[in-house]
C-alpha cells in the first residue's frame, strides 16, 4: 500500500494504475461501515484508493472540528490488511492552498434538512468532492446511505460538472441493535449510546408502509425521538427520495430521515419506505 500526501505525486500515480480505478473517500477513524465500502469497491477494480482527509470546509464554527477522531497509523493498518493499493492523505494547507477561493454549490438540494441545521456544510462537502474526484479521476467511487442527503449531492455535482465517475451508494451498516455506525459514535457515554437506539425505533416505526399520511409518520417519529430523555430533536423527514422535498402522502417510494443530538453528539439516520423504496 502506497500513502501519497501531495496532489502532483497521487496524479503522477494513476496513469500507471490498471483500471478499474475504485474511490472511497473518507475522513478517517474507520469503523465497519466503512470497510463494508472499501470492501466492496476492492472486489469491483483493479485498483482501490481511499482518502483521509478531515474537512476543515465542512464543519461550522460551533462544530467539532478539532475534537473529530483521528488515528492515521491505525487507519493505515486497517487499509493495508484489506488490499487497499493507494491512500490519499493530503494536509489542509495541500487541499485548500492560500488563495484558493472557489466553492461548488449545487443549490436546491443542498438548502434543506441537513443544509438548514448546518449551514455552509454542503458547500464544503461538494467543494471537497469535487476536488477528491478531479485529483484521483476514478471509474467508481463509493458513498454510504447514511448520508442520503450528502449522497445526493454529490450525484448531482458529478453529473452537473460531467466530473465522470458512477457514484455507488452502498447500504447502512448497524449495530445489532439498530445503530448506523459512524465516527461521531465514539463520542457517546454508555448511557447515550444506549439512548441513540432512538434514532432506528423512530425510523423503524414507519414499519411496511406501502401508503399513508407522510404528515402521520412524521409525528409517530418525532413522539418516539421526544420520549427519549437524553435525545434532542432536530429534524424529522419523510420526503422524496430523489428531491427531499416534503410530502403530504406516501404513494410510493420515500424517504425518512432524523438528525437527533445526543449529549454533545450530533448523529443522523434515514430508512427507505413505501413500495419499492
Amino acid at each position: 500500500m502506497r500513502v501519497i500526501e501531495t496532489v502532483d505525486e497521487f496524479r503522477a500515480a494513476t496513469p500507471v494504475s490498471d483500471r478499474p480505478l475504485g474511490l472511497v473517500p473518507t475522513m478517517g477513524a474507520l469503523h465497519d461501515g466503512h470497510m463494508s465500502l472499501v470492501s466492496r469497491a476492492r472486489a469491483e477494480n483493479a485498483t482501490l484508493a481511499v482518502s483521509i482527509f478531515v474537512n476543515p470546509a465542512q464543519f461550522s464554527p460551533m462544530e467539532d472540528y478539532d475534537s473529530y477522531p483521528r488515528d492515521m497509523d491505525a487507519d493505515y493498518a486497517i487499509l493495508d490488511e484489506a488490499g487497499v493499493d493507494l491512500v490519499l492523505a493530503p494536509t489542509t494547507d495541500e487541499m485548500y492552498p492560500a488563495g484558493s477561493h472557489t466553492r461548488v454549490d449545487v443549490g436546491s438540494l443542498s438548502e434543506r434538512l441537513e443544509g438548514v441545521s448546518r449551514p455552509g456544510h454542503f458547500v464544503g462537502v461538494a467543494t471537497v468532492v469535487t476536488k477528491l474526484l478531479s485529483i484521483v479521476r476514478p471509474d467508481t467511487a463509493y458513498f454510504g446511505q447514511k448520508d442520503a442527503q450528502q449522497g445526493l449531492v454529490i450525484w448531482r455535482l458529478n453529473a452537473d460538472l460531467n466530473l465522470g465517475a458512477q457514484i455507488v451508494l452502498c447500504p447502512i451498516v448497524r449495530e445489532a441493535d439498530g445503530l448506523a455506525l459512524s465516527s461521531r459514535n465514539a463520542g457517546l457515554s454508555a448511557d447515550e449510546r444506549q439512548a441513540a437506539t432512538v434514532l432506528y425505533k423512530a425510523l423503524s416505526a414507519t414499519g411496511n408502509m406501502e401508503t399513508g399520511d407522510a404528515g402521520q409518520v412524521r409525528r409517530r417519529m418525532r413522539a418516539i425521538i421526544e420520549e427519549e430523555p437524553l435525545a434532542a430533536l432536530d429534524y424529522v423527514s419523510v420526503a422524496n427520495p430523489q428531491t427531499l422535498d416534503e410530502l403530504d402522502v406516501v404513494t410510493g417510494p420515500a424517504l425518512a430521515l432524523v438528525a437527533v443530538r445526543i449529549g454533545k453528539t450530533r448523529l443522523i439516520d434515514n430508512m427507505a419506505i413505501g413500495s419499492k423504496a
